[in-house]
């Protein structure tokens, strides 16, 4: 069985929040089958949930531990009918990660292409130079 920090437990904790059972161990208990489904989405998936139905705690504790032992899984977390295990998937079955390279900025020799719209930097954060720039309509007068 694999010894993890408090730190990996709890951050293997988060990442099995979301996820769902994938497995479930009921009145036969822990056949071959169960097993060979327990290890295929360990090599799989590394971090699953296993559902227990009709046993009392101490009978889980007990068919986790002895998953545990027969997998090579580490036990994270254990509530209700719940168990959460982790296995570290072998290196040569992880995908690799492709990284891609980025095309080389434009270099500063270079002139800038201008725009159509050119905004005159005078002027006072983003307000108009002048009043007169701004076209008005004539003001009505009200009736009194």
């Amino acid at each position: 069985m694999t010894d993890l920090t408090p730190v990996q437990r709890r951050a293997l904790r988060a990442r099995a929040h979301h996820l769902n059972p994938v497995v479930s161990v009921a009145g036969n208990g822990l056949s071959p089958s169960v097993l060979a489904e327990i290890n295929h989405n360990l090599a799989a998936h590394e971090l699953i949930k296993v559902r227990v139905y009709g046993e009392d705690r101490d009978a889980r504790e007990q068919l986790m531990a002895d998953i545990c032992e027969q997998t090579g899984a580490a036990s994270i977390q254990h509530i209700g009918n719940i168990l959460v295990l982790w296995r570290e998937a072998p290196a040569e079955e992880k995908p690799a990660v492709e990284v891609k390279k980025r095309s080389p900025r434009p270099s500063a020799d270079k002139p800038k292409a201008r725009t159509a719209y050119t905004r005159d930097t005078t002027a006072s954060r983003g307000k108009p130079a002048s009043r007169t720039a701004r076209t008005s309509a004539p003001r009505r007068q009200s009736r009194g």
